[in-house]
């Protein structure tokens, strides 16, 4: 194994890093603005409105029902294929990829058609 060239680190000796006396003495840093907060008309922040319950889950279902790609990642699909297998037999079968995509795409049609009703 080759050998790589380490860099030196900065020890602390088990104590905290120094904080920066200048930078605190100028005073209180910027706050972040929150995420959900809108500016009305009189100059006030205020929390914007709740979405209604399900909204998101009803814009995922769009998305999916459009897309084409599969919903299962390949590598994971593939090695749950392979050890099913070697349940089955206990000798390693080899697959070809199309062999391997028409199973995942099968298997997902199966799910998604046991899924909806």
């Amino acid at each position: 194994m080759a050998r790589t060239k380490q860099t030196a680190r900065k020890s602390t000796g088990g104590m905290p890093p120094q904080v920066n006396l200048a930078s605190k003495a100028r005073g209180k840093a910027p706050t972040k603005k929150a995420k959900n907060t809108k500016k009305t008309k009189d100059g006030k922040e205020r929390k914007a409105p709740r979405k209604k319950a399900g909204i998101n889950a009803l814009r995922q279902i769009r998305r999916y029902q459009k897309s084409v790609e599969l919903l299962i990642p390949k590598r994971p699909f593939q090695r749950l294929a392979r050890d099913i297998t070697l349940v089955l037999q206990h000798d390693g079968i080899r697959f070809q990829a199309s062999a391997l995509m028409a199973l995942q795409e099968a298997a997902e049609a199966f799910l998604v058609i046991s899924l909806e009703g």
